[in-house]
């Protein structure tokens, strides 16, 4: 499903710069002397008002920048507009241009650039990326697996490499493709069951609608003509077919289809339509790749259907039917179907299985439990492996499985798999299901990404891959904490914390940024960015609020933080960033903030309720105009989000959102340092939203700090591409 997601900011140096350059100046920052002395002042762009009544519930709203919306992207005025506030940006930073391009040459010198991803092996094969000196893109790549048939899996299994190795063939090389496109990117790259071919979908405008071609993985001839206007939903159906989904016009996944190689899209089955625009489609396959699951989810519901990989001719067929307040997710082994199965009396999730043959009588395996939340399931031939959450933290935790054909009974003992720090992040990632390796990923504030490998049967744990991180960089000189702060309702809300020790004072001295999110149950970890080390090593501490809309701390965390219990997400953060100034990891006039998409929301909220706790604030492609979008069914996301935001076509809910909403809410008051960035081509958050809080805040305001606006015109949500 389509969210307005967080990613780490758009222009990542600009963004560094104002955090940094308005707390700890390079010279004092002002929109007077952060320009070099001999350039003509520009002054900051005055958006012209057009006056636009919208009306409801006997409410008058005039939005005054209605016009910058256009969807057609084309308009001279709006583009015009964009363009100045990029110039105006461009030029106010201008005096900052030599520092701003060191601090780019540093966070790409901490980049190992000639590398590769650590290999998975599928049947006969190592797959991975290989990243080059100097290019943007990867190369998708693989090497046989020596002597195949008589070699079992093991966590010691190592690729080799030189020239006694088999030869390395590369499948694609994202890099000639980019060639002639100002932004590409590759959303998904699948290999079929037997090796021969790929599929991967393709953007070129960052609009997330792609297009699909099938290779021959070793020549890389074209096998048939490309799937146009998709997503990047896309499995394999057996070595001759694919499953895909498509959009409706508001962008909303709607349809699954099947489609054989060798034949015209236009003659593709149609699977399933979902006319319900409450609801998005999903499409997944079960690691046994026996069967494809095609999911319908709403925010507070999800139902799915299954098709026999082997024989997808015979459709989809129900597996949990549609039931209001269910959510349900599946995957298969052997002669069962596993769920994990969510409502509003088990909150947290159980799982559940039952027969391939009956999918009405079910077996608990792993009960509700009130204090631990089950994220995500993985199936292998003998093993379940569950990931959850507990007091706020991840946790893996294996069982061991009868064999196939044996009945299923309730889980005992499960294995858990330890790990170090005080605050990290946890990932599955692509296992062998019929080997006994997990494979995992794992990072913290202050340890790297880092791959393991782990053998079920043994409980021995193989470091496989952790990224390289150049220019000097030492685990050791770094602290990561965690740390509560208390809510107006008391409520206890996790921080986590990393800075390096011989540096940092905690006297109320150093310079801070705190980062947020808080939407869609989404967990925002602790893990690990070599770009942040810029800030660190510049004596900076960075900390994550983990507030109330997210799903850190369970179901009920992100309960509270929705619907008419949004405005805690916004509290919660205010309340964290209150705590750090308390125990003196800051200042007001040392804190600064991050938010991206709906957590650009939330800097927005904040702005407009606390402007005197913050020095400067940067709100990526941030989603701040809520209650007219949320009146707008044509636009993207709009219908499908109801569940997550209200509906304001509700009195009651019109109401509690125009009060928070961060447009509704500019003032005449004086606001910190801001950065405000948007996509053109963004289908989650429309470039329009931020150009108009921009420009009611360049209205409104009544201090003399920076307020800059860049707009990437040829991108989407998630920036430009390329590394």
């Amino acid at each position: 499903m389509m969210r307005r997601t967080h990613l780490f900011v758009v222009n990542l140096p600009l963004s560094v710069l104002l955090v940094s350059s308005a707390i700890v100046p390079v010279r004092p920052f002002t929109s007077s002397s952060v320009r070099m002395s001999h350039q003509t002042p520009l002054p900051p762009p005055v958006a012209k008002k057009v006056e636009h009544k919208m009306e409801l519930f006997s409410d008058v709203r005039v939005d005054n920048y209605y016009w910058l919306r256009d969807d057609s992207r084309s308009d001279p005025d709006v583009l015009s507009y964009l363009q100045q506030e990029n110039d105006y940006t461009n030029f106010l930073m201008s005096g900052t241009k030599k520092f701003e391009q060191e601090l780019y040459g540093e966070i790409r010198g901490r980049i190992k650039e000639d590398d590769i991803s650590a290999p998975e092996r599928k049947g006969h094969y190592y797959y991975y990326t290989r990243t080059l000196q100097g290019k943007e893109y990867c190369q998708h790549c693989r090497r046989l697996v020596p002597n195949t048939e008589a070699q079992t899996h093991s966590v010691h299994d190592t690729m080799l490499i030189g020239p006694d190795a088999p030869p390395e063939h590369i499948i694609l090389d994202e890099n000639i493709k980019a060639q002639t496109h100002a932004y590409y990117s590759i959303g998904t790259f699948k290999v079929s069951p037997n090796n021969k071919l790929v599929a991967y979908a393709e953007d070129t405008k960052g609009n997330e609608i792609y297009t699909v071609y099938v290779i021959d993985a070793d020549t890389g001839a074209p096998a048939g003509q490309p799937l146009v206007n998709v997503t990047s939903y896309l499995e394999w159906a057996g070595d001759e077919a694919l499953a895909y989904i498509t959009m409706d016009a508001t962008l909303r996944p709607d349809k699954a289809w099947l489609h054989k190689l060798g034949t015209e899209q236009s003659s593709d089955s149609c699977l399933y339509h979902e006319k319900d625009d409450m609801f998005s489609l999903d499409l997944q396959a079960s690691e046994s790749k026996k069967f494809l699951f095609v999911a319908s989810e709403s925010k507070t519901t999800r139902f799915n259907f299954y098709l026999d990989a082997l024989r997808p001719e015979g459709g989809l067929v129900v597996l949990t039917p549609r039931q209001d307040g269910i959510d349900t997710s599946v995957s298969h082994r052997g002669n069962h179907f596993f769920i994990k199965r969510r409502s509003d009396q088990f909150f947290n999730s159980e799982v559940i299985a039952c027969s391939v043959e009956n999918t009405s009588e079910t077996t608990v395996l792993l009960p509700h439990r009130e204090s631990v939340k089950i994220q995500d399931l993985c199936l292998f031939s003998d093993h379940l492996v569950v990931y959850e959450r507990e007091d706020g933290l991840p946790k893996v935790t294996i069982y061991h499985l009868p064999d196939v054909g044996q009945p299923l009974k309730r889980l005992q003992s499960g294995q858990a798999v330890n790990f170090s720090d005080p605050t990290y992040s946890v990932d599955p990632s692509e296992s062998e299901y019929s080997s006994s390796i997990l494979r995992y990923s794992y990072s913290s504030m202050k340890t790297p990404p880092s791959v393991y490998d782990y053998d079920m049967k043994t409980g021995i744990s193989v470091l496989k891959k952790i990224e390289t991180v150049l220019g000097g960089f030492e685990e050791s000189k770094y602290v990561t904490e965690r740390k509560w702060a208390s809510a107006p309702d008391g409520t206890q809300i996790p921080i986590s914390i990393v800075y390096r020790k011989d540096i940092i004072k905690l006297d109320g001295s150093d310079p801070l940024l705190l980062y947020g999110y808080g939407s869609y149950e989404i967990c925002i970890d602790a893990s690990f960015k070599a770009s942040r080390m810029s800030l660190l090593d510049r004596g900076f501490i960075y900390a994550i609020a983990h507030i109330r809309g997210g799903g850190e701390m369970g179901r009920k965390w992100y309960e509270n933080g929705k619907l008419l219990k949004k405005k805690n997400t916004f509290t919660d953060f205010i309340a964290c960033a209150e705590y750090l100034i308390e125990k003196k990891y800051c200042s007001k006039e040392k804190l600064s903030i991050d938010g991206r998409s709906a957590g650009g929301l939330l800097i927005g909220a904040v702005l407009n309720m606390r402007p005197d706790l913050f020095k400067a604030a940067v709100a990526g492609v941030p989603f701040v105009d809520v209650l007219t979008t949320m009146l707008d069914p044509t636009i993207p996301l709009t219908t499908s989000e109801w569940e997550e935001w209200g509906d304001p076509r509700i009195e009651e809910f019109y109401y509690y959102m125009k009060s928070y909403s961060p447009v509704d809410n500019v003032k005449a008051q004086n606001y910190p340092n801001i950065l405000v960035t948007a996509g053109l081509n963004d289908p989650r958050v429309m470039y329009s939203e931020p150009a108009k809080f921009v420009a009611k805040l360049r209205d409104m305001k009544t201090d003399k700090n920076i307020l800059l606006f860049k707009c990437e015109l040829g991108a989407g949500h998630f920036s430009k591409s390329g590394r």
